[in-house]
């Protein structure tokens, strides 16, 4: 066998949790916030999680798919795993809990203030927030939270095979940049919804 035709040098992967166990604590809190937001039942905690959290997973979503998408998919392949390893871990808690703070606050807002219902003269732009926000949550947690994981487990082998990590940072740079383009429907949806 020539020097040419051996393996690739195997990669340096850095030490790191699939589930950053500190992470969980914040997430247990945001959950209890999330739950006492629901049992008092009214408006100001219920907005405030719901435009707060919205506003995280439309930030997040903008930056990873127009900004750090595109830079992540020119980097090589060592400084891509040194990145994933860094961001992935802490993307694995923030996604599920903003989605879920953002939709559960955002319907028992709904709830409250009677724009869940058909009479509400603006109903289409609502349900059409709900095509938008459903599909966006389908992608979130059913193809690009999997992908990340995915990427995390195949770093935890112990020869990591970098094709299917490129292939899986594809599906996640691709689902990110879908995300951060319906963030921006999101945007005129719920300023025409604030607007009135």
């Amino acid at each position: 066998m020539t020097p040419a035709a051996a393996a690739p040098p195997q990669l340096q992967i850095p030490e790191f949790e699939i589930v950053p166990r500190k992470g969980l604590i914040i997430v247990a809190a945001v959950v209890a916030l999330l739950i006492a937001a629901i049992a008092v039942n009214r408006i100001w905690p219920l907005e405030f999680l719901h435009v707060a959290f919205g506003a995280g997973w439309t930030i997040i979503d903008l930056f990873l798919g127009l900004i750090l998408g595109p830079i992540l998919g020119r980097l090589s392949v060592p400084a891509r795993v040194e990145f994933t390893t860094r961001l992935m871990p802490k993307m694995v808690l923030i996604m599920p809990t903003v989605v879920a703070v953002t939709l559960a606050a955002g319907w028992q807002v709904g709830n409250k203030l009677g724009t869940v219902q058909t009479s509400y003269p603006l109903h289409s732009w609502l349900v059409a927030s709900y095509i938008v926000v459903g599909v966006m949550a389908v992608i979130a947690l059913g193809l690009l939270e999997p992908a990340n994981i995915a990427v995390l487990f195949e770093l935890k082998k112990p020869r990591p095979n970098p094709e299917v990590i490129e292939r899986l940072m594809k599906r996640f740079i691709y689902c990110a940049g879908i995300l951060g383009l319906m963030q921006v429907a999101t945007l005129v949806i719920m300023t025409k919804l604030a607007a009135g």
